[in-house]
């Protein structure tokens, strides 16, 4: 939903409720949003009977400089989690324990006011270097208040089971972004929720029997349809897949 996000956020938020969508979550553009812009999109929220349980963020928006525009607007928003939704350390395994050291840091300044981070993964987090994938790193090396926000397909194209991982890591899987994967040519991210090979009903399974799931989110790349039809027919398949709302 991003280029009708961009054109008219009110209007694609009430589009997206009016559909049957619970949740949102807003990236890195919403820290442009003035304070006013901010309490209008809130009320919006209220209105509709949505919510915003995260935003997506930059690192910049997680420093000592920005943290409190950050704080201020997730606040107004009604958001529990800050998301870092990426990183770009030094390579090897010292530049991902960097990442979990600058993740523990933001914790620590958020949750007094009762908010908490998390971790967007990409495929670079699954895949092995030096022996270790860089997302077992994070896991080793932040704190167990971290969520580690699961991004399906990513971690299936990098070869990377999200049932393991989910497994592994009980309670920390606060949310997922259901997005889907084919490792048909040509395919990839733009299949539509279950189109791909995402395992969903067992995935579903492990992050409600211990994995602290609290909200899914659909997320999709590309489509073959236009956006705001593409969300119409993922919600219709997965409530298909999980017989929720």
């Amino acid at each position: 939903m991003r280029n009708a996000l961009k054109e008219d956020p009110e209007r694609t938020v009430r589009a997206v409720a009016q559909m049957g969508y619970q949740c949102v979550e807003f990236y890195s553009p919403y820290y442009d949003w003035s304070e006013v812009q901010a309490k209008q999109m809130r009320k919006l929220l209220d209105d509709l009977g949505i919510r915003c349980y995260s935003t997506h963020n930059n690192e910049t928006f997680l420093t000592h400089e920005a943290i409190g525009r950050t704080r201020d607007l997730n606040g107004i928003l009604g958001c529990k989690y800050v998301v870092l939704a990426h990183a770009d350390p030094k390579p090897g395994p010292d530049g991902w324990k960097a990442v979990a050291d600058e993740l523990n840091e933001a914790a620590n300044k958020f949750e007094p006011d009762g908010f908490r981070v998390g971790y967007h993964n990409h495929k670079p987090e699954f895949v092995s270097a030096d022996g270790q994938r860089p997302m077992d790193i994070l896991a080793k090396n932040s704190k167990a208040s971290v969520a580690l926000q699961l991004d399906v397909g990513t971690c299936l194209e990098a070869g990377s089971d999200p049932v393991a991982w989910i497994k592994a890591n009980p309670g920390r899987i606060k949310s997922i972004h259901c997005k889907d994967w084919s490792p048909d040519s040509g395919k990839g991210y733009t299949v539509l929720f279950g189109e791909g090979v995402a395992d969903w009903k067992n995935i579903f399974a492990a992050a409600e029997a211990g994995g602290g799931v609290e909200y899914y989110l659909v997320e999709q790349e590309g489509s073959r349809y236009p956006e705001l039809e593409t969300a119409q027919k993922c919600l219709a398949t997965f409530r298909a897949t999980t017989s929720k709302g």
